[in-house]
């Protein structure tokens, strides 16, 4: 059942991710499914060096639990922004309506402060005890958090939470200064599905296997917690990939996609033409690698995060298929590029003045100021093919 190694950590297969921030067309409608249409996804270890993952599974041992219990996708509550009380199903955000449309039909739509359900479901599926998943956008976040009602307040262990894309980006701050970045928590990383007018598409990539046959993937759907079968068993009941991970795990991956949202956006947005992902990981992947490089250093000294092993082959391959262009976004900066992670590095901070001071992004936001002058337009690179050869 399991092939333990060194150091193992939980993977489930399924998947999902977000592409960009805009509104889908009516392109699905929620639709009722049959409860034998859940899927039980067989469970994997992958080995490799990390005493915390070490401790993740040995407490699982010692639990004297034969497998790990996931629970099964039921009846929902998708938490929505106030902004989207009263919208049509279509004019919901990508997130909800995917969500909605993955589920089985008896999923509840709420704004917060609205009153949460006693129960949700019908007849042998009733149950008082449901996820809560929450898509409002990161801005909204830490007010909702702050003025939580009783009923929520007693539901917090089922809250969903969702990180990934320029929709989410990374709310690990917002959560830690709350008490919510814990095991238990249930946290999504939803960049490996994306949703746009042609529907609900799975974004991850493989790429290749492992020397004891595993595939490897890169920009999938992740989740942790709680509630990570049930998000799992719903995305993979709609072809759409997601591990199941120990939250150790998840944080890495979670940071990981950070890193590609913050870093190929920004080379990205300073170029001269309009620029794509891809064409950042096509043609600049020099500049990639000597930031991202940095970034793991700033990364370990503030966060005590190490990304897993082949991190920089996952970024360039993700960004590979996702043709959006390149930007950075005001509202979105304390999610994306504001963390010290990156703006502890020289690197990032000096492509960020450059984008401010010579492209007009993130106008209003004051950063930091640079240890020592420079002239980036003299120094940026004109484009680099791939060592591999890809173009």
């Amino acid at each position: 059942m399991f092939a333990v190694g060194t150091s193992p950590a939980i993977l489930l297969s399924c998947l999902l991710a977000v592409g960009h921030i805009g509104r889908p067309s009516v392109a699905f409608a929620p639709v009722g499914l049959s409860k034998s249409n859940a899927v039980v996804s067989s469970l994997k270890m992958v080995a490799y060096s990390d005493p915390g993952a070490v401790k993740d599974y040995q407490d699982f041992l010692s639990s004297g639990q034969q497998e790990i219990t996931l629970k099964e996708d039921g009846p929902s509550v998708v938490l929505v922004s106030p902004s989207e009380a009263g919208l049509e199903f279509h004019e919901l955000n990508p997130i909800a309506q995917a969500l909605l449309h993955m589920g089985q039909g008896d999923d509840v739509i709420l704004t917060p402060y609205q009153e949460l359900p006693a129960m949700l479901g019908e007849g042998e599926y009733a149950t008082s005890e449901y996820p809560i998943y929450i898509t409002l956008p990161p801005t909204e976040i830490l007010p909702f958090l702050q003025h939580l009602d009783e009923a929520y307040s007693e539901r917090t262990e089922d809250f969903v939470f969702f990180s990934g894309g320029l929709q989410f980006g990374n709310i690990e701050e917002v959560l830690k200064e709350n008490g919510y970045c814990r095991d238990s928590m249930t946290q999504v990383l939803i960049s490996g599905m994306q949703v746009d007018e042609n529907g609900i598409t799975d974004k991850s990539v493989q790429i290749g296997t492992t020397d004891m046959g595993i595939e490897k993937w890169a920009n999938e759907c992740s989740a942790c917690g709680k509630w990570n079968g049930a998000i799992a068993k719903r995305l993979e009941r709609n072809q759409v990939r997601c591990s199941v991970d120990f939250y150790r795990d998840w944080r890495r991956k979670m940071w990981e996609r950070n890193v590609l949202d913050a870093i190929f956006n920004l080379i990205g947005a300073v170029r001269e033409e309009p620029t794509t992902l891809q064409d950042v990981a096509n043609y600049y992947e020099q500049e990639v690698s000597d930031m991202i490089w940095e970034i793991t250093g700033t990364l370990r000294a503030w966060k005590a995060v190490t990304l897993l092993y082949g991190f920089e082959e996952r970024l360039l391959e993700a960004a590979e298929t996702i043709p959006q262009e390149c930007t950075l976004v005001e509202d979105r900066f304390p999610y994306i590029w504001g963390n010290k992670v990156f703006l502890a590095s020289p690197k990032v901070l000096e492509y960020l003045h450059y984008a401010q001071s010579q492209f007009g992004y993130i106008p209003s936001v004051e950063l930091p100021p640079m240890k020592e002058s420079s002239d980036l337009s003299t120094v940026l690179r004109q484009g680099n093919l791939r060592a591999d050869g890809k173009v």
